[in-house]
């Protein structure tokens, strides 16, 4: 290390059970060590710096991208994610930078859409090993972005990867359900083992609780604003309810934006404070030593109480029937579908050229290539456009486009 540089730890105290930099796992590809920044570090500025966090900025989470300037995107709800898991990281004294990374890469993998879109490309996909995020979000960081000179992807940390592929718990094992292994996540865990079988590390806990988290939030803010319900419907649901009558209370009269305003940002803050709360309980009663106590405990150390989560699920079932089942929205919904179906199709057949960067020529690369390795090619490309690259992208080889509004 050069004299005069040390790298930035911070001036927090982590806990024993943290993901301590120092004793990161290391990397696929070994690198020199930052004398400026712990690998934690690097993987969020990585993360920043990629192809696959600028076009989160064109991809949405329920509207389509041209619907209104101040609608969601992958983006922001990233954005958001990361503010959220920071806190809840400094909370239980685990590394900020590594849970930060780990929110703002955990949305790379989804398709242009939404989720219609991740569903249209699975059922397309079905007969080559499916779609799934997760599995191609670190398809996305160790394979597809293309940005250095000695490695495909960003060559990020064992950790950060571990928390990418376990966003939703184990993917592998008793902890991991039924569902096949995603054939991506399969190929590298053979290459770099990434622990399948038990739950991440606290800092990933900490991101993907965030994500609930946000997501509630700010849904519940796109839904009113969009008039899909109205604040009189959301009255009588458990804790929303309960800050709408907080907010009608003390401030009588209050403009429609500002309430809605207030409502959201009491049920994040409450939310944030129940799970610090719950974890802090489970955190006790395991008493870890290590991360690895973490991993190996058997269940996620951070989440709700029983009684928000409860309530959390009953905020979940109200948004899936009156936000993402909404009339408007399905028409949306089975038109981005077609989009999607018909952009695969003609990529998949050859009958359009894949782009430069995709393969020269198209149609030799499609004789050479088997179904599946083709399959796979066509879903990274389609998976990794925006919304409205899609949507041009349509116009181009089609004589009719939808709308998607």
């Amino acid at each position: 290390m050069k004299k005069g540089l040390t790298a930035s730890t911070g001036r927090q105290q982590l806990a024993p059970y943290a993901c301590h930099a120092a004793q990161s796992r290391g990397r696929l590809h070994p690198e020199t060590h930052s004398p400026t920044r712990t690998p934690f570090q690097r993987d969020r500025d990585r993360i920043i710096h990629s192809t696959a966090f600028r076009r989160l900025k064109h991809k949405t989470q329920v509207f389509v991208y041209h619907e209104g300037d101040h609608f969601r995107t992958r983006l922001t709800h990233s954005i958001e994610v990361a503010q959220i898991a920071r806190a809840l990281a400094r909370a239980f004294a685990v590394d900020e930078d590594l849970a930060e990374a780990l929110a703002l890469a955990h949305d790379f993998g989804h398709t242009p859409f939404g989720h219609t879109g991740e569903e249209a490309l699975n059922e397309l996909m079905a007969d080559f090993g499916g779609f799934d995020h997760n599995a191609q979000s670190l398809r996305i960081v160790t394979k597809l972005e293309k940005r250095y000179a000695d490695f495909d992807g960003l060559n990020l940390s064992w950790e950060t990867l571990e928390g990418l592929v376990k966003h939703n718990g184990p993917p592998a094992g008793p902890n991991g359900g039924d569902k096949p292994l995603p054939l991506p996540i399969a190929e590298f865990n053979a290459q770099f083992d990434l622990d399948l079988e038990h739950h991440s590390a606290l800092e990933a806990q900490c991101a993907a609780i965030a994500d609930d988290i946000a997501y509630n939030a700010h849904d519940l803010d796109d839904g009113l604003r969009a008039g899909l319900f109205s604040l009189e419907d959301i009255a009588e649901l458990p804790l929303v309810g309960e800050h709408l009558s907080q907010v009608q209370e003390h401030y009588p009269g209050l403009e429609f934006s500002r309430t809605v305003h207030e409502i959201v940002r009491r049920q994040i803050t409450v939310m944030v404070e129940d799970v610090i709360l719950a974890s802090q309980e489970n955190l006790a009663r395991l008493a870890p030593a290590t991360q690895q106590d973490i991993r190996r405990a058997g269940q996620a150390m951070v989440g709700f109480s029983k009684p928000m989560r409860k309530k959390e699920r009953a905020i979940k079932a109200f948004l899936f029937k009156r936000m993402y089942r909404a009339p408007s929205v399905m028409k949306v919904r089975r038109e981005a579908r077609q989009v999607i179906r018909d952009l695969f199709e003609v990529y998949y057949s050859g009958k359009a050229p894949m782009p430069d960067e995709w393969g020269r020529d198209w149609q030799e690369t499609a004789q050479r290539l088997d179904e599946e390795k083709r399959a796979r090619l066509v879903g990274d490309f389609l998976a990794g456009m925006t919304d409205r690259y899609a949507i041009l992208q349509h116009r181009h080889w089609f004589d009719a486009t939808p709308e998607l509004r």
